[in-house]
């Protein structure tokens, strides 16, 4: 069974777990900086997550913007990535995530997702997904 069980349940908690990424002021100036629209197209339940340097926000759900990164991952590698149970270069080689767009930028924001790998369990105690 799929850790998510709707859309909606998945923009509840991966909408709040960016949340909490943007309300950390260090990781928010750090992304910022970066000027990238990330596009998240998660699978299994379909949906999509922005996190948008342009817009200074998370948007769960489609959204006018051009992307400068996609990344294309199922829920629960979603979920495996925030508990820490996959790692991100590991993930690529497997083809669990899939990325067009400048893979060097991604990977340098890789050490702003510490406050975001913290907050995540309790989130998803919290959204009873743990």
């Amino acid at each position: 069974m799929r850790v998510f069980e709707s859309t909606e349940k998945m923009y509840e908690v991966l909408g709040e777990l960016f949340n909490t990424l943007m309300e950390d002021s260090e990781a928010k100036k750090k992304y910022l900086d970066s000027g990238l629209n990330i596009k998240f197209d998660i699978f299994d339940p379909d949906g999509v997550i922005w996190l948008s340097a342009e817009e200074e926000k998370v948007i769960c759900g489609d959204a006018d913007l051009k992307p400068h990164v996609e990344m294309t991952l199922s829920g629960d590698t979603c979920h495996k990535f925030w508990l820490q149970q996959i790692k991100m270069p590991v993930a690529l080689a497997k083809g669990e995530i899939k990325v067009k767009g400048p893979m060097n930028k991604v990977l340098n924001l890789l050490p702003i997702l510490k406050p975001a790998y913290q907050a995540y369990p309790e989130i998803a105690k919290k959204h009873e997904i743990l």
